[in-house]
């Protein structure tokens, strides 16, 4: 499955999960630290639609924002 809308073009981003352990400064302990951290995706919420586009009714995935903001004609 592509990973991209087909009208804006929004895909996937990376990003991290980030473990943090140790009590806050607040509650007396040393402040909270990172122990460990791992890398993940963070994809967006595509949608297959079937769209025309030049007159033409074609399957297509975009997302959830266009569809909300109606950028699209449905065949």
């Amino acid at each position: 499955m592509l990973r991209k809308c087909g009208l804006c073009g929004k895909g996937e981003l990376t990003g991290k999960t980030v473990v943090r352990k140790g009590l806050a400064k607040s509650q007396g302990g040393t402040g909270s630290k990172i122990s460990r951290w791992s890398k993940r995706r963070f994809l967006p919420n595509l949608q297959k639609m079937r769209l025309l586009i030049n007159g033409h009714p074609r399957k297509m995935y975009i997302c959830a924002k266009c569809i909300k903001k109606g950028l699209f004609q449905k065949a």
